[in-house]
């Protein structure tokens, strides 16, 4: 997909515009007549209410985030990678039911203007050449979209939407004609019973119909490829729904009056349906309008089917991208710029689909349903998304918007079971894909992300702390400064922490002790605002220091805690360290680095690699965090036994390289070693590194330790160290630091 910002607002409006216009209320309305009776009109128009709330909701949050990706992007700006997955994969099935429903569209138009031109001359095709026919068309055309985007980045060229919209203005020119012959209150009288089911009827006809409407949420989807898109993404989106509406309403109330025969219309679309629109124009404008339609119905099956694969390609790239689908959806067609490998899998799966089912109403009371649940998503999103960057406390759109969604949802899932069954099957399969294939490859992209990205964790509503205990104004430089570097950028807070220990003497506490702090505090003070941070003091008193420490980091609720330590191999200090690590519940590291250190000096960090992803989440965000102020070199070591068996080295040097891939946030290397002195050669790298970085041996088992390999490093080498150890409980936190000055 080009980088370059290709559509501006005419290229976007006609994506919504080919995707909503024509297909939806070609294929829809027999049903909605069918089901409710000339109140088709009004479904239709409240369904239109609906989507303009929706409409209102994607384009405040379409100004917020101009990328592509539409609802799946926005989730994953507000919500956690859990959720957001959840609403991209229900936004991706959405389209590509919704591109079943036009290629079955498609096919049932063809077919049936084949059969009247055969008609004509006497021929006719029996019911299995029929059903044959509509799948076959079905697949080819599926076939021909897809082939088409994988070569043409754009997305084609917009002749099926001109087309159509220029056959809609005939179709209401001829119904606005056939008003001035008869009297009006005999076509008036072809409207009573206006509801002939009474309101249910009204509400299954509007969740029948509401993907009739669907298509301006697509502009959000490519949202990326679009110019200036903080005004045209929300511009295309209100001209393409304005545009539907404005051809919808007419073109209905035409088809239940002058279209429709002496008994009005409800009886005859219950006996043909999917023929109703076709018959009801060749009622008021002829042969001409017959054909109009056919026409019309063939352009707009074809524009819509090939919006909503653009579209859902597009959702599909973006979740590869953050490893919520699987990586190889995210790769490129050198020559024309195309997410190729996400096009193919989603026309194969409109293709596969389309040819099972073979029913139009039934794809169109599914893919409805699956929409009204992600808009009700769209809506939560932009409801957080508003008051999380101090906007009003109750967006009332958001909150109006979700509730008609997903009342109608409910109503929906209930009136029409199966497409109930197929949404909740769906989302099955989807929680169980990425619990066990998906899960570690997205949190890993999505802790990366939080780190670099300075709005994430606060439009997400996180606010997560920092503890910084000082004991030596020497190394208060040091430790702010790799405060800075791992807070959560945007939203992560400081807090600096003097514990004063509990003198014999209370005169001592006055003329001593509390000068000290003060000077301790008063100098990470002053570093932290030379650094531009805003830090939180806190000063407090306790027999047990290391103690003090944890009911500090457990009261505030910290996610990172920052220590510094005279030496790595001092006597005593692993037992001691070990038990503060243990009794806080947060991700841990020990850093080990003289007192006026900076993280701007490593420019090229090591990390040895154990044969295990125990560490993997904090190291992404440690090294995303790095990353963040400057570009750095890393490299990726592995050692392995000499005598490591063929079979054995093949999967061990692909594991070390995948789990460079996901971690790594810039450059990097891997090397893998084969040696029978492990130590030895780690220290060999480390000590031409400029900081080396590895996890806390046991600490996911609650059993933390500095272990044999870090000491040693500390003891032979001058290069700083950082030892991370991950909370044992499965949460996406800021990585707790441990620091060292020496």
């Amino acid at each position: 997909m080009q980088d370059e910002r290709h559509l501006g607002l005419f290229g976007a409006t006609a994506i919504g515009v080919g995707a909503i216009v024509g297909g939806g209320v070609l294929a829809l309305a027999g049903v909605a007549f069918a089901t409710t009776g000339p109140s088709a009109i009004l479904a239709f128009a409240l369904n239109g209410g609906i989507a303009l709330l929706t409409a209102i909701s994607f384009a405040s949050l379409a100004r917020r985030f101009p990328e592509s990706g539409g609802t799946y992007t926005y989730a994953k700006k507000v919500l956690s990678i859990e959720v957001a997955f959840v609403v991209g994969w229900v936004v991706w099935f959405a389209s590509i039911v919704a591109g079943v429903l036009y290629a079955l569209g498609f096919s049932a138009f063809m077919v049936e203007g084949i059969e009247r031109a055969l008609a004509v001359g006497g021929f006719s095709i029996d019911w299995l050449d029929t059903t044959v026919m509509r799948a076959g068309l079905a697949f080819l055309a599926v076939g021909f979209y897809t082939v088409m985007l994988v070569r043409r980045s754009a997305g084609g060229g917009n002749a099926a939407t001109i087309g159509k919209v220029i056959v809609f203005a005939l179709l209401l020119l001829g119904g606005a004609w056939a008003w001035l012959g008869p009297s009006p209150s005999e076509v008036m009288g072809r409207l009573t019973p206006f509801f002939s089911r009474g309101p249910i009827g009204l509400v299954q006809s509007m969740g029948y119909t509401f993907i009739a409407l669907q298509g301006f949420d697509l502009i959000a989807a490519v949202g990326g490829e679009v110019r200036d898109p903080s005004r045209n993404i929300p511009r295309a989106m209100y001209l393409s729904l304005a545009i539907a509406l404005v051809i919808y309403l007419p073109l209905l109330f035409f088809m239940a009056t002058v279209g429709a025969p002496a008994e009005g219309l409800t009886a005859t679309a219950q006996e043909n349906p999917e023929s109703l629109v076709a018959a009801a124009a060749g009622r008021f404008m002829g042969p001409v309008g017959y054909w109009l339609v056919i026409g019309a119905g063939i352009l707009s099956m074809l524009s819509a089917l090939q919006a909503n694969l653009y579209g859902a390609s597009r959702v599909a790239f973006a979740m590869a991208r953050d490893r919520t689908l699987p990586r190889k959806l995210g790769q490129m067609r050198g020559a024309s710029g195309t997410p190729a490998v996400a096009i193919l899998v989603t026309g194969a799966m409109i293709a596969t689909i389309a040819v099972a089912v073979g029913d139009v109403a039934a794809a169109g009371a599914a893919s409805s349903l699956i929409f009204l649940i992600s808009f009700a998503m769209v809506h939560w999103s932009a409801g957080l998304a508003t008051r999380r960057s101090g906007g009003e406390r109750l967006p009332v759109v958001p909150i109006v918007g979700a509730a008609l969604c997903l009342g109608l949802a409910v109503f929906q899932a209930f009136a029409v079971r199966e497409a109930g069954v197929v949404a909740v099957s769906w989302l099955g399969i989807g929680v169980v894909l990425y619990l066990t294939l998906l899960a570690p490859g997205a949190q890993l992209a999505d802790v990366s992300a939080e780190a670099r990205d300075p709005n994430l964790a606060r439009l997400r509503g996180r606010s997560p702390l920092v503890l910084v205990p000082i004991a030596n104004p020497d190394s208060a430089a040091s430790l702010v400064d790799v405060a800075a570097t791992v807070r959560t950028p945007g939203a992560g807070r400081i807090l600096l922490l003097s514990v004063v220990r509990t003198p014999s003497d209370p005169l001592q506490l006055e003329e001593l002790l509390l000068p000290d702090a003060q000077k301790i505090l008063g100098e990470s003070l002053q570093r932290s605002l030379e650094s531009s941070l805003i830090a939180e003091t806190l000063f407090t008193i306790a027999t047990d220091v290391w103690g003090e420490i944890a009911r500090v980091a457990q009261g505030h609720g910290c996610e990172t805690v920052l220590l510094g330590f005279p030496k790595l191999t001092t006597p005593g200090l692993e037992a001691k360290l070990e038990s503060l690590v243990a009794s806080v519940d947060a991700d841990a590291v020990v850093v080990s680095a003289p007192p006026r250190w900076r993280m701007s000096e490593a420019k090229h960090v090591l990390v040895p690699l154990g044969g295990r992803r125990d560490q993997s989440r904090l190291r992404a965000r440690l090294l995303s965090s790095l990353s963040r102020s400057q570009e750095r070199s890393v490299t990726f070591l592995r050692t392995l036994p000499t005598a490591t068996a063929p079979e054995t080295r093949v999967r061990l040097e692909r594991f070390a390289h995948d789990l460079a891939r996901d971690e790594a946030a810039g450059p990097y290397n891997v090397e893998i070693v084969y040696t029978d002195e492990a130590e030895k050669t780690i220290i060999e790298h480390a000590s031409r590194a400029d900081l080396v970085v590895m996890g806390m041996r046991g600490r996911n088992q609650g059993k933390p330790g500095l272990g044999g390999l870090s000491k040693a490093i500390a003891r032979e080498t001058d290069v700083p160290l950082i030892l991370i150890g991950r909370r044992p409980t499965r949460t996406l936190s800021m990585p707790t630091l441990t620091f060292r000055g020496r």
